[in-house]
C-alpha cells in the first residue's frame, strides 16, 4: 500500500499546485478586467498608435516636403475658395493701389503727371481727331 499512499500523496500535490496556478491566475485575470486597468491600458494603445502616426508622418513629411507643402496649400486655397472670390477683386485693387503710391513716391518730380495733367491731355487728344 505504500506505493498507493504515495501515489496519493503526489496527487495531492500536484492538485494543491495546479489550484494555486489557477488560482494566481484568475488573479491575473481579474486585475487585468477591472474598468480601471481596461481603460489604463487603451490609453496606452492609442498613445502608441498615436506616437507610431506622428513618427511616420513626420518622416514622410521630412522626406517630401515641397511636394506635401504644395498640397496642403492648394488644399487651403481649396477650403477658402468662396471667401476668396468674394474679396480677391478688392484685395487686388488696394494692391494695385498701393504699387502706383509706392511708384510715385521713388518717381522724380519731372516724371510724375497730376490728375489735373492727365485730364487735359485727354482733351487735347480729344481735340486732335
Amino acid at each position: 500500500m505504500p506505493r498507493t499512499r504515495n501515489r496519493l500523496i503526489a496527487a495531492a500535490r500536484r492538485s494543491m499546485l495546479q489550484r494555486a496556478e489557477l488560482y494566481r491566475r484568475l488573479d491575473v485575470a481579474r486585475a487585468a478586467l477591472r474598468p480601471g486597468a481596461l481603460v489604463s491600458r487603451g490609453k496606452y494603445r492609442i498613445d502608441a498608435a498615436i506616437d507610431d502616426a506622428a513618427h511616420t508622418v513626420s518622416t514622410g513629411f521630412r522626406n517630401n516636403r515641397l511636394p506635401i507643402a504644395l498640397a496642403a496649400t492648394a488644399g487651403l486655397v481649396w477650403l477658402f475658395r468662396d471667401p476668396i472670390k468674394d474679396h480677391a477683386p478688392r484685395l487686388v485693387q488696394k494692391i494695385q493701389d498701393m504699387v502706383a503710391d509706392i511708384a510715385d513716391h521713388f518717381r522724380g518730380p519731372e516724371d510724375r503727371v497730376d490728375e489735373d495733367d492727365s485730364e487735359e491731355l485727354e482733351e487735347d487728344d480729344e481735340a486732335v481727331r
